[in-house]
């Protein structure tokens, strides 16, 4: 394979869900649903036929180390964070920002 066939990036958009769960008792993603918002997250990008190579995928996080502001998610290569309260949050970064590559100012951190 030469280097003029070797995709830039494998994924159009990675993203990372921080599913942390501190143990400290100092605030967490994890704490408002992290884990359940990336499965739904996962699953709408699923229907949308947005996964596999050169499209989304959606992958789970350690610590982001930015859980005062979370939940927190990030999207690469952009390199653009976000905070989601609910599911209608996450069905407007699916459709915006992962099908049409339009950032969601109104979320991003």
């Amino acid at each position: 394979m030469s280097d003029s066939t070797v995709p830039v990036s494998y994924f159009k958009h990675h993203v990372f869900f921080c599913c942390n769960q501190r143990k400290d008792g100092r605030e967490s993603c994890e704490d408002h649903g992290a884990n359940e918002l990336r499965d739904y997250c996962k699953n709408r990008v699923k229907k949308a036929a947005l996964t596999g190579v050169g499209r989304a995928r959606v992958n789970q996080a350690g610590c982001l180390d930015r859980c005062e502001l979370g939940p927190v998610m990030v999207v690469y290569p952009e390199g653009v964070w976000y905070r989601y309260k609910n599911k209608a949050d996450i069905d407007e970064i699916v459709s915006e920002h992962l099908a049409q590559g339009r950032v969601v100012d109104r979320l991003r951190i």
